[in-house]
């Protein structure tokens, strides 16, 4: 006789750190979708059986169109049975927290049990919190990385311009008669920003340096265009809350058409 063991908990590892997210421990003022996360985790001890809501959907393959419409409403009804479940876990932890059992709709249920699988948690750092606390060992590797080293050239001269602009209440290089005392200010700049990074001593290209400054801010209106448009991407992924967003500054290089995320 054969006997065929289960591990009851084969997670995927985004899942598994979403249901074990301290977070996950609900209380009243608990988000919809951290208290959906408390009824999963319980759902996936019990009802489960170590897996997911069933989608409730069949890929398209060979067969009899009566076995197919068979096989499609047995995943339907187990599908429904684990949304009927969710929806009681639910219930269960909304009444044990204080809050109105009703107050998640069943339809936000139905839609979280068919996207477990694609669930992300994106936790993101503040400008201020970059700017002010950066993780070096973050800043280092991007350093090191032959192909994020540019991009982090740029970010820091970015940065830098921001600084000098707040000093002299204009962008390095406008004024053609002060290109020549803007490349070492922008590069004291740069080199106060990466000490800010901690990276003491380190220091930029000055044909880079000179370049930034040569470019005096300038908006070319195809590359002006492409950011719009990513950024107002990412609107839409945040507010319709469907994909997943960008996370960290994005650097477009519209020299060699690259772009890079820093997650910095």
């Amino acid at each position: 006789m054969k006997i065929l063991t289960h591990d009851r908990f084969l997670l995927g590892n985004e899942i598994r750190q979403i249901i074990d997210d301290s977070s996950s421990e609900v209380n009243f003022s608990s988000s919809d979708f951290w208290v959906l996360v408390s009824a999963l985790k319980e759902f996936i001890t019990n009802e489960g059986n170590g897996e997911l809501p069933l989608e409730g959907t069949i890929p398209d393959m060979t067969s009899l169109t009566e076995y197919y419409v068979s096989l499609q409403k047995i995943y339907q009804a187990k599908a429904e049975s684990d949304c009927l479940a969710m929806d009681h876990r639910v219930k269960s932890i909304l009444k044990r927290i204080g809050r109105d059992p009703e107050s998640i709709s069943r339809a936000y249920i139905k839609t979280f049990c068919k996207n477990t699988r694609k669930l992300k948690v994106c936790r993101y750092r503040s400008m201020e919190e970059e700017f002010s606390s950066p993780v070096l060992s973050k800043v280092q590797k991007y350093f090191a990385d032959e192909d994020s080293c540019y991009a982090m050239n740029f970010y820091v001269l970015l940065r830098a311009v921001d600084q000098l602009a707040a000093s002299y209440n204009r962008l390095p290089g406008i004024f053609d008669s002060e290109i020549v005392e803007d490349v070492p200010r922008l590069k004291a700049a740069a080199v106060s920003v990466l000490s800010d990074m901690g990276l003491k001593g380190a220091s930029l290209s000055e044909d880079l340096v000179a370049e930034v400054c040569r470019f005096a801010g300038a908006e070319i209106h195809p590359v002006a265009a492409f950011i719009g448009g990513v950024a107002s991407q990412d609107v839409i992924k945040l507010v319709t809350k469907q994909f997943v967003p960008l996370n960290g500054t994005f650097i477009f290089n519209g020299i060699d058409l690259k772009s890079q995320v820093l997650a910095l």
